[in-house]
């Protein structure tokens, strides 16, 4: 018999994974734009996300709907708990999904880069904020239940501690070299050696900052390391993200670019999955009480019909996803051109 509990674990995990690789990218092409002065380059650079930028963040609220569907106690408890940080989260995605079509219609320079600075801005905030929604899962929040009812202690200056930060700053480093690599598939000549460079400096980084995130994770959150080990799943998911980070350079020097998307999209994948088996059976780990007052796939989740239910209706609307997914990608490969109905 099939445990519906852990398909819709496994189903919102591949939902997030969707997420972070598709509109990663977007948000490192954003993080990219703060820093590039050449007009443009700048035209470049928004236009190569423009077709499929909405799409991809169609993932983003199939994977939350996912959530309240399967965990409704963990979509309460996490969402009242960070509710100024999901309010900031969604001003920076408002800013950037309008600087889009205002960049369009202006006719200045001066505004042309202040809707520019807007999408920079409101694709470098998400970046960060999602790694430190994840930092804070990792080390615990502070949950616990009293007759029966579960009480969070969570505040905005709470979630914005050090170690959080630390896993914030690495996901902002990985988007952005995921960015870069898909802007080197997209663009030509000395843009494209710029956007190499931004991939090699931003892979080394990466690297400094996934090692030093790792040995702080050993004394944050030593349970996540708990039987790892002895775990064939994490050894797979393991091995997979070695190789991708071993293969992103030499992708990058023989200019194999579609095949280094990809070794980036599985690195990424990879630190998904490695965290959703670290943390399972949990969703919400307490620091309080590991033990007692976690939120679990079992203790927080809905109904047995409910997610059976769900899981019909999700068979049936994922495939669509995807397959829309698919098609745009196909419609809109190949080098970015620009018309006048450009951004």
């Amino acid at each position: 018999m099939i445990d519906l509990n852990i398909t819709w674990f496994l189903l919102v995990g591949v939902l997030i994974i969707g997420y972070a690789i598709l509109d990663g990218f977007d948000l490192g092409v954003g993080v990219i734009q703060l820093f590039t002065r050449d007009e443009n380059e700048r035209k470049v650079n928004i236009n190569s996300i423009g077709p499929v930028w909405d799409g991809n963040e169609v993932w983003l609220l199939t994977g939350g709907g996912a959530l309240f569907a399967a965990f409704p106690i963990v979509y309460a408890t996490v969402f009242s708990g960070f509710y100024i940080a999901f309010m900031l989260l969604l001003y920076f995605l408002v800013f950037r999904a309008v600087s889009f079509e205002f960049r369009k219609f202006s006719e200045s320079p001066e505004a042309k880069k202040r809707w520019d600075l807007a999408f920079a801005i409101g694709s470098f905030g998400p970046a960060l904020l999602f790694g430190v929604a994840i930092g804070n899962i990792m080390r615990g929040l502070p949950i616990e239940i009293i007759d029966g009812k579960i009480v969070s202690n969570i505040t905005f200056l709470g979630i914005l501690n050090p170690y959080s930060l630390l896993i914030g700053i690495l996901g902002l480093v990985m988007f952005t070299m995921h960015g870069a690599i898909y802007l080197t598939m997209k663009i030509e000549g000395n843009h494209q050696q710029k956007m190499i460079n931004w991939a090699n400096k931003t892979w080394m980084g990466f690297i400094v900052l996934y090692v030093i995130s790792t040995l702080s994770t050993f004394f944050v959150a030593p349970y996540l390391f708990n039987g790892m080990l002895k775990n064939p799943l994490f050894w797979t998911l393991f091995i997979l993200l070695l190789l991708s980070i071993v293969y992103i350079p030499v992708g990058l020097k023989a200019k194999r670019f579609g095949y280094t998307f990809l070794a980036s999209a599985i690195n990424i994948a990879s630190i998904v999955g490695l965290f959703a088996v670290s943390l399972f059976p949990r969703l919400v780990p307490s620091s309080i009480d590991l033990a007692n007052y976690s939120l679990t796939i079992y203790n927080a989740s809905s109904t047995q019909r409910t997610l059976e239910t769900m899981l019909i209706i999700a068979l049936i609307g994922v495939p669509i996803v995807l397959a829309y997914t698919i098609v745009i990608y196909r419609i809109f490969r190949g080098k970015v051109i620009l018309t006048k109905d450009s951004y």
